[in-house]
């Protein structure tokens, strides 16, 4: 059995506060409108100070190691989760969904995106309680999935998106779902690819179950603000899928000699506040560099321009 900080009272009183929150997001998009910046911007905001401040409570409640292990799943999956708006942006335009019907649809997608995790948060804490090996198994998912991401950005493959070749929009337009429940079940489809990598990634964080269901819950619930705030910007994340790489492949490794430590000894544990550093140092690197490459092209558009007029 995983080791937890949760009680059934406190899984109760979670739970029916992600409810309450979701709740409240459909009331916000019951009437269809387009997103302005400011409206994004202050939900974004407030879904970034909630786990803030449940991280001070952690902290405060369980002791440091907690409270390190909280914030660095935390940053993990939002980190993961900007890679997620990729794709979504991706879905909407080629579905050409109406920016007044985006938000609705977004929220859609990651009910169905909270559901798809806490079942696969289930099945892996099972599995890590009953197979050690299970670890390992993580961890090579982890660091291949890391090598992809990073032949990928080396190759310069842009993300595209074809919903003729996804088998749920084939499915759905065959068994005659509205478009708008086709886009939806596109984006829940999509999440499942999402959710082999974030759910193994947070379990090399942390082995608490609550926590891996913390954590993924305060990183989706403010994806549907974050869209429209980041929404221009994602363009100028070059380098991101560089830094995706390095973080699924550290976390990967660490995965890999937790499960080694516990069958040689000397081999040693990253503790987690190193994980957080090398995190942290590795997202702050990727931001600045594709930053400084976004102005560098922007520069040099400006000179074509000039020149050619």
């Amino acid at each position: 059995m995983l080791d937890t900080i949760a009680t059934p009272t406190l899984w109760a009183v979670t739970i029916a506060a992600v409810t309450a929150l979701i709740a409240l997001d459909f009331v916000l998009t019951r009437r269809p409108h387009e997103v302005s910046m400011k409206e994004a911007l202050g939900w974004s905001a407030f879904y970034i100070a909630l786990p803030l401040a449940f991280g001070v409570w952690v902290w405060t409640t369980h002791g440091s190691q907690t409270g390190f292990e909280y914030y660095t799943g935390y940053i993990v999956e939002k980190s993961l989760s900007v890679d997620n708006l990729f794709v979504f942006m991706l879905l909407l335009a080629a579905f050409a969904v109406p920016r007044q019907l985006q938000q609705k649809v977004l929220l859609f997608g990651i009910v169905g995106a909270l559901v798809l995790r806490g079942i696969f948060i289930a099945l892996g804490a099972a599995a890590l309680s009953r197979w050690d090996f299970v670890f390992l198994l993580f961890g090579v998912i982890l660091v291949a999935t890391a090598v992809k991401l990073f032949i990928e950005a080396v190759q310069g493959h842009e993300q595209s998106v074809d919903p003729d070749e996804m088998l749920a929009v084939r499915l759905g337009r065959k068994i005659g779902l509205k478009p708008m429940a086709i886009v939806v079940l596109a984006i829940f489809a999509a999440d499942i690819v999402f959710a082999v990598d974030s759910v193994p990634a947070v379990y090399g964080i942390t082995g608490d179950p609550y926590l891996v269901f913390a954590t993924n819950a305060f990183a989706l619930l403010g994806l549907r603000a974050l869209y429209f705030v980041l929404e221009s910007a994602l363009a100028k994340l070059a380098h991101l899928s560089y830094g995706l790489a390095g973080i699924l492949a550290f976390i990967g490794v660490k995965l890999g000699l937790h499960w080694a430590h516990g069958h040689w000894d000397g081999v040693p544990v990253v503790p987690t506040w190193l994980s957080l550093v090398v995190i942290v140092a590795i997202l702050a690197v990727t931001v600045t560099t594709s930053l400084i490459a976004s102005a560098r092209r922007e520069s040099e558009n400006e000179v074509l321009e000039s020149s050619d007029a």
